[in-house]
């Protein structure tokens, strides 16, 4: 007898795959699952009397009767993705057909600390169910993208390093959004929810083998193989930062490895090699970014690259050629298929974009007959917030 378990499992089973493929009939679904005719033609009509689900019309008949065609329901709720990161901060709504109803963006400054980021958070969640005309109860489950490292099980933020704003350590981020907006929460890291996003964009690609890489104030990577983020026994999402790349090379701060990768790619790392090159050449060099050494930001440097700075440009293509003996290192292990770049570096110039491209590929083992894709995605600076709204959709839709 089949169990009520198993049954809620075949369930969720089914509604993934028509998710994943937009429309698709009863032979389509027979064919994928080994299930009996009559098992699925009961379990359809459970999903759509449920209204998860819904009849989409007729297929093309080939002989006999027209096949009725089945896609999820977008009206039967909503999700939200929400993006915690650095520098800002996103929000988008969405139906369950992943059609973006909204997205709002804020900046994470030295007064955002995570009460008033939650305050502010279910305020704008309460204007965009306003906007739209929808109730709390509309909404099955809030996903959240966050800067690691982080306790996923628990839905807590742990000991990330470099926010504005004082306070971000040991926060109980799910718990606390629930509480604040009465809508369940659960959480991932930023660059795994970026990936999954990314991924559904190329659903229609069936991509298998990917790898995400953010390059910005930290180094943050993601992975994906068989069509599922690989979870580590521990937070994994900056490890990348840490891979050594030159022996007694040197060390970002007061911690992490010596020569490690984020030692020469990152927005801090930028900022001390500028710094240390404005006190060594001298005033010269120093007042273009009308600061005084020790306060060159990478705002500045953003502003001399743009202006065509020659000892700028160079600054960011010697972090990009450093960004490439990284990325070969995860190629030749890992061997994706598709590789999606993101952050701030990467969208700093376009020759920083291919100069990493170059570099990575002429140290890729099985190079040329091996190609991997190189993208910077499809959702770019939304890939987090759709990926952490899809993550609700999967964890929610069946929950309780």
């Amino acid at each position: 007898m089949e169990t009520p378990h198993a049954k809620l499992n075949a369930k969720r089973m089914l509604y993934q795959h028509i998710a994943d493929q937009g429309i698709v009939s009863k032979a389509g679904l027979l064919s994928a699952f080994t299930i009996a005719t009559s098992t699925m033609n009961r379990l359809l009509d459970e999903l759509v009397s449920e209204g998860r689900i819904r009849e989409s019309g007729l297929g093309s008949s080939t002989g006999g009767r027209k096949p009725i065609l089945y896609e999820i329901n977008p009206d039967y709720g909503f999700t939200i993705g929400l993006e915690i990161s650095r520098f800002y901060s996103s929000l988008g709504l969405f139906d369950m057909q992943m059609n973006a109803k909204s997205f709002v963006r804020w900046r994470m400054d030295e007064d955002m600390t995570p009460e008033r980021f939650v305050q502010h958070t279910a305020r704008q969640i309460n204007a965009l169910l306003k906007d739209h005309g929808l109730s709390r109860q509309a909404v099955i489950g809030i996903g959240i993208g966050a800067v690691g490292p982080l306790d996923r099980s628990s839905g807590i933020i742990l000991h990330p390093l470099h926010f504005r704003a004082s306070g971000w350590s040991n926060v109980p981020i799910c718990r606390m959004i629930q509480e604040a907006c009465g809508i369940p929460a659960c959480l991932d890291n930023g660059a795994n929810t970026a990936l999954i996003g990314e991924h559904w964009a190329l659903r229609r690609d069936k991509v298998q083998h990917m790898l995400y890489v953010h390059a910005g104030v930290s180094l943050r990577s993601a992975m994906m193989s068989h069509g599922r983020i690989i979870h580590g026994s521990v937070d994994m999402e900056g490890s990348i930062g840490q891979m050594i790349i030159q022996t007694d090379g040197p060390r970002l701060q007061e911690h992490g490895n010596y020569g490690a990768l984020e030692a020469f790619v990152s927005v801090l790392a930028l900022e001390k090699q500028a710094q240390a090159d404005a006190k060594l050449k001298g005033d010269t060099f120093g007042s273009a970014y009308r600061a005084q050494p020790d306060r060159i930001r990478y705002d500045a440097l953003l502003r001399e690259l743009e202006l065509g700075n020659p000892g700028v440009l160079e600054l960011f293509l010697r972090a990009a050629r450093h960004l490439g003996i990284g990325l070969a290192n995860l190629i030749n292990v890992f061997h994706p298929e598709t590789i999606i770049l993101g952050g701030t570096l990467i969208g700093s110039h376009e020759r920083f974009y291919q100069t990493a491209i170059e570099v990575a590929l002429r140290s890729t083992y099985y190079y040329p007959e091996y190609t991997p894709v190189f993208s910077k995605g499809s959702l770019k600076e939304d890939a987090v917030a759709t990926g952490a709204a899809l993550a609700a959709r999967e964890r929610f839709t069946f929950a309780g």
